[in-house]
């Protein structure tokens, strides 16, 4: 046991020399303090070991360290997006919907509700891209024409239909067909009679008229071609030639052409009055268009017979001709026989369109009622409003541009 002097001024808990001193209660709570204190020491030093966060890809600059590859946290994170991948895969596979979006995965797109890889969507496109090349223009032309006509086939189902009627009810009908040279009429007119019963239709094309017709009533030649009842007579330019055609090429004299302005009123009034249903229809095509049709015609066997001396001055007359055409539409359209303009630089339009306005003039009962027929109105314009128009043009710039 250790002695304490209780003499001295020493303190009671004072140690003794060469004594053994147990611990006292203080002594035990500093200890056990500094225990507590211990954890904190070490918590410090991992936090400075810590990885930092690596800099943005655009700084350039090097900060902090790199987390070791072999680290716990990295080969975990690998697992996991190995996982994401192959669950991202299988559903690609089985074409389920997943919930990447755009943003997320740009290599994919998506459609219809579904996910498709852009990569693949590519790669076919590539596929027929180089497939279109092996087709030919004479080949890719024929794909196309195909896909027109079978457009025109209803149309021509219903034009079967017409006739029909006009059969059963003995009616006659005359469709006028009129324009500049390569406006499309004779292809219109192809078209129209295609599938129609050739018993009971007929195309007329008129060539100039001889010395003898030359002295009889101007009108004569064209009404020994008229329909009968039940019958459609198509006109591949008609009585209208002495109102465009030959004053501008001086093959009338103006007494002439006075002479029929005077009368062709009267004599189609007479000629609807009398039951005949009258269509006239204008081909309308702009000087570029026409040019080059002529040069088409000049390099194509296929065409080549439908270029005459007087198209090839169409050109050059473009202007009389235009003129023409206004005299003819402020004097020869009424209620009773109105024209109808077809702008024809586009052919498949035009001769959809004037199927639409052939249909149109005939009461009859229609076979697909699912059909469109009402005429596009930036094709097809009444007369009046095309002369309106030309009104304006003149007002406007002081002549007539097309």
């Amino acid at each position: 046991m250790a002695r304490t002097k209780k003499e001295s001024g020493v303190s009671v808990d004072t140690p003794i020399k060469g004594a053994t001193i147990t611990p006292t209660a203080t002594a035990k709570k500093e200890a056990k303090d500094k225990e507590k204190n211990k954890p904190f020491t070490i918590k410090a030093k991992v936090d400075r070991k810590k990885p930092t966060v690596k800099p943005a890809a655009n700084s350039g600059k090097k900060t902090g360290k790199k987390v070791k590859k072999g680290s716990k946290k990295a080969e975990a994170a690998k697992r996991e997006e190995k996982k994401c991948i192959k669950k991202l895969a299988a559903l690609e596979l089985k074409g389920e919907k997943t919930n990447k979006t755009k943003a997320d995965n740009p290599q994919t797109i998506v459609f219809r509700k579904r996910e498709v890889n852009l990569k693949d969507l590519l790669r076919d496109y590539k596929r027929l891209k180089k497939g279109e090349p092996c087709l030919n223009k004479y080949q890719k032309k024929a794909i196309r024409r195909y896909y027109r006509e079978e457009a025109l086939k209803p149309y021509q189902a219903e034009l079967i239909r017409m006739q029909k009627c006009l059969e059963n009810n003995n009616r006659r009908m005359i469709i006028l067909f009129e324009g500049r040279d390569a406006a499309g009429k004779g292809g219109t007119i192809r078209r129209v009679t295609r599938y129609m019963n050739e018993k009971h239709y007929r195309v007329v094309a008129l060539s100039k008229p001889t010395e003898h017709e030359k002295t009889q009533w101007f009108f004569q030649r064209y009404i020994a071609q008229f329909p009968r009842g039940g019958e459609v007579v198509l006109f591949d330019r008609s009585w209208y030639n002495r109102a465009v055609v030959e004053p501008v090429f001086g093959f009338c004299t103006p007494e002439e052409y006075k002479n029929f302005m005077r009368g062709v009123v009267g004599f189609e009034k007479d000629l609807v009055r009398q039951g005949t249903i009258l269509v006239k229809l204008y081909f309308s095509v702009t000087k570029e268009e026409q040019a080059k049709r002529f040069k088409r015609r000049k390099t194509d066997p296929l065409r080549q017979w439908k270029l005459s001396e007087i198209d090839v001055q169409a050109q050059d007359r473009w202007d009389d001709f235009t003129k023409q055409k206004y005299e003819m539409l402020k004097k020869t359209h009424t209620n009773i026989a109105p024209w109808t303009i077809i702008r024809s630089d586009n052919k498949h339009l035009a001769r959809l369109n004037a199927m639409k306005v052939i249909l149109n003039s005939v009461p009859y009962e229609r076979g697909n009622k699912d059909l469109d027929f009402v005429p596009d109105p930036n094709v097809v314009i009444s007369g009046a409003r095309e002369k309106e128009l030309m009104d304006a043009q003149r007002i406007k710039l002081g002549k007539f541009t097309g």
